[in-house]
């Protein structure tokens, strides 16, 4: 199977570690290494042997510097963006690379997601795999512990799909609910958190892209090169609304495999053990005394909190942020503000 890695994009709520040029996949929030090696060693780990890793022209030094540093550098192909298009459009500038190859299996994954458990994704990865080679395309939905309002869902229904078990065809996507229907999507135990992951046969994703994105196909026909020169007239569309949403191909496998989207420093505590108040203390010179519910992540200045509730404090080389925790999901906006103040130094 081909696997083909988004890390173009740039994590801005969890700055000040992830900035225009060090973006998020780049991070090391789990262990020493960034969160874009531990995607590749999941992947190569679950029988991917072709891995290509989409990124835009801005980034693309860095991630060649990062492949060039690992061993399996030889098996690793980037590809690059000229221009920022969203999700559907990197995929087709794979599509138009290895159309040839209309059999192959390619699967479509974040860069920068945790999973704690990796040999339910294995497992679940060789069951899309299986119904992908069946014509369908395949989504891994994760299973939800909460009825969370940050998130996608995919809502199955009960026909499994073939022999292979615990595959079920999709009968809807649904844009992120208020607290209240996600509480009724909960209930339900039909829906799931949409991971953005996608498997399919290069020639059924092509077809998909022929019905439903056929600027897309069309440029796509004409070989990689014209791809890349047609890029800037391309439609901004994701994967999700391009394709997901109106295939009738689409089929999900459920899985609870300890998954986490790292999307705000709120995350961290869901993949790092708490201290006996909450806290999630990541660094080796941390005092937390009588404070609870604290993020920290310190790197090299002595970190003390005293008499602190619910706050994110983070440590780079040339800023300390200090935030209430429940603003992380704004963070957004912080950096807006920095931008508007002329401080691209920050950025």
């Amino acid at each position: 199977m081909i696997a083909a890695i988004l890390a173009g994009g740039r994590g801005v709520r969890l700055w000040p570690e992830s900035r225009n040029q060090h973006p998020k996949q780049f991070c090391k929030l789990v262990g020493n290494k960034s969160m874009l090696d531990h995607t590749i060693d999941r992947l190569k780990q679950a029988g991917c042997t072709k891995i290509i890793i989409i990124t835009g022209d801005d980034l693309l030094a860095s991630i060649n510097r990062l492949v060039n540093s690992r061993e399996d550098r030889d098996q690793i192909e980037v590809m690059s963006e000229p221009e920022g298009k969203n999700t559907a459009p990197a995929v087709g500038m794979v599509l138009s690379q290895y159309a040839q190859k209309s059999d192959e299996v390619l699967g479509i994954f974040p860069a920068d997601h945790h999973i704690l458990n990796e040999h339910v994704f294995s497992d679940s990865l060789k069951k899309a795999r299986q119904a992908a080679a069946s014509g369908h395309i395949v989504t891994i939905g994760i299973q939800p512990d909460r009825p969370e309002t940050g998130y996608g869902y995919i809502e199955k229904t009960k026909w499994e799909v073939g022999n292979i078990g615990e595959v079920y065809q999709v009968n809807a996507f649904y844009e992120k609910p208020d607290a209240e229907l996600a509480q009724t999507y909960i209930q339900t135990g039909r829906f799931m958190w949409n991971a953005g992951i996608y498997v399919g046969r290069i020639g059924v994703l092509i077809d998909e892209f022929r019905k439903h994105l056929p600027e897309i196909h069309a440029a796509a026909s004409n070989g990689y090169d014209y791809y890349k020169r047609s890029y800037g007239e391309l439609p901004n569309i994701s994967l999700d609304h391009g394709i997901a949403e109106k295939s009738d191909r689409m089929a999900v496998v459920p899985a609870d495999m300890g998954w986490c989207d790292l999307g705000s420093w709120n995350a961290l505590s869901e993949i790092h053990p708490t201290d006996g108040q909450e806290n999630v203390c990541e660094g080796h010179d941390i005092i937390a005394m009588d404070s609870q519910r604290c993020i920290i992540k310190q790197t090299e200045k002595t970190i003390v909190l005293f008499g602190a509730q619910d706050l994110v404090v983070v440590e780079t080389d040339d800023v300390i942020m200090v935030a209430d925790r429940n603003k992380c999901q704004n963070i957004r906006d912080l950096t807006e503000v920095l931008k508007s103040m002329g401080r691209e130094d920050l950025l």
